[in-house]
């Protein structure tokens, strides 16, 4: 149990003595750590029971402190503030919280529970390689599926690959029109990152067909012959505002001709048949689909290897977008969905301030939230979960939603687990990224371009004495790779973010370089006094402090104590940066003990074993808390 509850217990506890006739909820019990200006360590807000209890703040205070001081072993004194309650914790508990704890690898851990829990994450498309983009989402829900599985929960990572659909088909048909036989091997090119080039491929030449018919129709206000009656009718109100003043009004009408255009290319319609062939068996099809299917897969296992990242199950759209035009069968029978005259299936979400959503295409193939209605029930079902959390960024909130609802109109008992951890896109300086026109930062690329970073930076600092080559490379790696993890991750996931590769992998600023480098130094003291990174229990005996414990020293004690909460935190809220911010504020707490402190020429025995044990422990939480973040700590910089 955490101090701060040991206390919130005990302020239960005395509020129940003291005043039995009151009914005190223990929810306005509120414990604080005391600011820095005011004595104490913990603080007991006492506003909440003032008014209930008809007393004075002080008075209140002095009754609350004493009762504390006399009926727990915790406290050596308190001082009361302006309605605060701020209570001093002795000195042999944090002694005692040492001892106990400065050597547990598994301290802040809870034991394992029944809840399982799936987090979807990656689950990217085999059109292209993994890019910038997909980074933030990776990392997130590899974090959170740790975080999760340290406080006992039976966590599944699981990746569903979009393998089909008519983006794939692009790439495909961009392929076998253009490269050629290109393959891999003979293009000298990894796979993922070839496909990707065919579907950045199939869009430039679609851009070349339709330009002609939009420069007749922006320039010259004509219509091109090659649209329909049906076509031509759609049209002509966009051509009616080509005139307008409004810039935005403007783009939106621009963007709406074109999208006329791109409906009825030739290229699009091939790509279409290709997926209706794709749906109905065509074995040539299919082979191709296949090939090229495998050379993304070999590219996406070299990036995810790189990344640290791992799965335990793997669900490809390829598979479940069956199971998903069986339940959209299930809901035609049961009268939950329509078909329009078209012979598209729809579902009529405006009751619920929605719209209508299209579930199959008239020509009987199916979109997105197909395969995700068909997923969402088979992952229950192979796991029976108690939640399932998808990763996916907050441009899809309005997907998530639709996908729960229509699941719960559908009777199916997965909907009420379904939880969308909605996070904000990232940018680069230069800003937003778009897969299509190719101006997207690869994964790869982005990986090497911060190994090379964190190159530049050791060689500048002359930080490359004593170590080998091999040691070296793998020194930029850990550097390079923990500056790119921690930088997406210490931003809230809710909150867009742009990202700087400079700044994330600055030495003295929010980083990952920084806690490494904190971690090294605490292991070069430790080397230098001869004590391990992990002694056992009997390297320390109890012993009773001589001398106080210094604020400084505190200050580390009661941020180590702390952990447990952080972890438990991080898992309510979804939310790694909780453990970015602590860990970053742990070593800076160090940093600034250590400055003051002498651990190899401390004062007495008793001090040095004290400061030793602050000193292994803030390495061991440190470890453990980036480990979660699947961020390395060297133990030489």
């Amino acid at each position: 149990m955490t101090l701060a509850l040991q206390i919130k217990h005990a302020v239960e506890d005395a509020l129940k003595n003291l005043f039995p006739e009151a009914d005190i909820p223990a929810s306005s019990i509120t414990i604080n750590l005391t600011k820095p200006e005011f004595k104490g360590d913990y603080t007991i807000v006492l506003f909440p029971f003032v008014k209930l209890l008809r007393q004075k703040p002080d008075a209140l205070g002095t009754t609350i402190g004493n009762y504390l001081l006399e009926r727990t072993q915790l406290f050596s004194g308190f001082d009361i503030v302006s309605g605060f309650l701020n209570m001093t914790v002795k000195d042999s508990y944090w002694v005692s919280f040492l001892l106990n704890e400065f050597n547990n690898t598994s301290y802040g851990e809870k034991p394992k529970q029944d809840k399982r829990i799936m987090v979807e994450y990656s689950s990217p498309n085999t059109n292209k390689p993994l890019h910038f983009g997909h980074m933030r989402n990776i990392f997130l829900g590899f974090a959170v599926s740790n975080v999760l599985h340290a406080n006992g929960y039976q966590v599944v990572k699981g990746n569903l690959i979009n393998d089909r659909g008519i983006h794939i088909c692009k790439s495909m048909l961009a392929w076998e029109r253009f490269a050629g036989g290109a393959t891999p091997e003979t293009a000298n090119v990894k796979g993922d990152h070839l496909v990707g080039d065919y579907y950045v491929r199939f869009n430039d030449e679609l851009n070349k067909q339709i330009a002609p018919h939009l420069d007749a129709v922006l320039n010259n206000r004509t219509v091109p012959d090659v649209l329909n009656d049906a076509e031509k009718a759609k049209l002509a109100p966009l051509m009616a505002k080509l005139d307008s003043a409004d810039a935005e009004e403007l783009k939106k009408t621009k963007s709406g001709i074109k999208d006329i255009f791109v409906a009825n290319a030739e290229l699009t319609k091939a790509a279409q048949e290709m997926l209706r062939k794709w749906e109905a068996g065509d074995a040539g099809v299919r082979e191709l689909w296949q090939r090229m299917n495998g050379w993304v897969y070999e590219g996406f296992e070299g990036s995810y290897k790189r990344l640290g990242v791992s799965f335990d199950k793997m669900y490809y759209e390829s598979d479940t977008y069956l199971l998903g035009k069986a339940i959209v069968e299930e809901g035609l029978q049961k009268g939950v969905l329509f078909k329009k005259e078209d012979g598209s299936v729809w579902i009529d979400l405006t009751d619920e301030g929605l719209d209508q959503k299209l579930l199959l295409r008239a020509d009987g193939t199916s979109v997105y939230i197909t395969q995700d209605l068909g997923t969402a029930k088979l992952k229950f079902n192979d796991f029976k979960l108690d939640q399932s959390v998808y990763v996916i960024a907050d441009e899809q909130n309005y997907h998530m939603q639709v996908l729960k609802l229509i699941l719960k109109k559908l009777g199916e008992p997965c909907a009420d687990g379904i939880y969308h951890l909605s996070y904000g896109m990232v940018e680069l300086p230069t800003g937003r990224m778009k897969s299509r026109e190719g101006t997207v930062v690869d994964a790869d690329d982005m990986m090497d371009e911060m190994i090379e970073l964190s190159r530049k930076q050791t060689e500048e600092a002359n930080k490359t004495e004593g170590f080998s080559a091999e040691e070296l490379e793998k020194l930029y790696e850990t550097i390079g790779m923990g500056a790119l993890k921690f930088y997406l991750l210490r931003v809230d996931p809710k909150k867009k973010m742009v990202f700087d590769p400079k700044e994330s992998i600055d030495l003295h600023g929010f980083t990952a370089t920084f806690i490494q480098y904190s971690h090294a130094r605490i292991c070069s003291i430790l080397q230098k006094i001869g004590v391990p990174l992990l002694p056992n229990s009997t390297t320390f005996q109890s012993f009773v402090l001589t001398e106080e414990i210094t604020p400084a020293e505190k200050k580390v004690a009661i941020m180590l104590e702390q952990y447990p909460m952080i972890l438990d935190a991080a898992a309510v809220e979804l939310n790694p940066s909780i453990i970015c911010n602590y860990t970053f504020q742990l070593a800076q707490e160090f940093n600034s003990f250590y400055d003051i402190h002498s651990i190899l020429k401390a004062e007495n025995e008793e001090k040095k074993q004290l400061r030793l044990m602050l000193a292994i422990m803030t390495a061991q939480i440190m470890r453990s808390a980036m480990q979660l973040l699947g961020i390395k700590l060297p133990e030489r910089m």
